[in-house]
Order: C-alpha cells, then structure tokens, then sequence
C-alpha cells in the first residue's frame, strides 16, 4: 500500500467516525422505570438529557418513602437509558471498529507495515491505563 492510499484510508476512517460521533451527540434515547412512572432520556453519549417523574409516583401520604421509591426510580430509569445508549454506540461505532481488519480495532489496513511492525506506538498500558487501575494512576 503506497502513502496515498493509507493517507486516504485514514482520512476515510476519521470522516466516518466523527460522522457516527455526531449521529450519537444528535440521538437521544429513552429508559423507563415503576411502568413508565419514571422516564430518563440519554444522548447517544450517554449523557442524561431529561427526566420526567409521573405525579402519580408520588404519595403526599408518606413523603419519606416517596422518596425513596422515586429516587430507587430514576435510578433504574437512569440506568435503562444507559443500557439503551450503549447498545446504540455499539450499533453505530462497532462497524468502524471492525474496518481495522485482522490487526484489530481501528488499524488502518498497512499502517503496521509502514511503521515497521506491530510494536504500540503509544506505549501506553493495556487499556489506555497509565499507572494501574487507582484514580490516582499511583497503581497502588
């Protein structure tokens, strides 16, 4: 493969996913809780957007334990949009992965080859993780 077609193989690449980012940014999804008592709506980024809580989940009759079953909820609304959006990213980010080829997710086809090899470039620890797992990349 010569520099021109892997320049355009990576540009083609890049306008695709910034092209399925922007559908995600655009595209909101729904999770509901108590059958629709509880509705939270998430972008396709996962980002909560909305939330609309039914009056009829509310019981003025016992206002400590309303609270609780509408914060047990939004809870399980929150996280049903967050299902629904994942599901969504898959969906639309997982075709750009596989565009890689055998050398794995995201490799532009001969990019290897021209940097001489498989080595990561990076250096970075397997999952991007710099340090270890803690918060403060001490990895203690």
């Amino acid at each position: 493969m010569d520099m021109q077609q892997l320049l355009a193989a990576a540009q083609q690449m890049q306008n695709q996913l910034m092209s399925a980012q922007q559908e995600l940014a655009d595209t909101e999804v729904e999770g509901t809780a108590g059958g629709g008592l509880v509705t939270a709506t998430v972008n396709g980024q996962g980002e909560l957007v909305d939330l609309t809580i039914s009056a009829a989940a509310i019981d003025a009759a016992d206002p400590a334990e309303t609270a609780q079953s509408v914060a047990d909820l939004v809870l399980a609304a929150v996280r049903d949009a967050t299902r629904a959006a994942g599901e969504l990213q898959q969906e639309k980010m997982g075709p750009l992965a596989a565009l890689g080829g055998p050398g794995g997710p995201g490799e532009v086809p001969g990019l290897s080859e021209f940097f001489g090899g498989g080595a990561d470039p990076g250096g970075a620890a397997p999952g991007g993780a710099i340090g270890g797992d803690e918060p403060d990349g001490t990895g203690r």
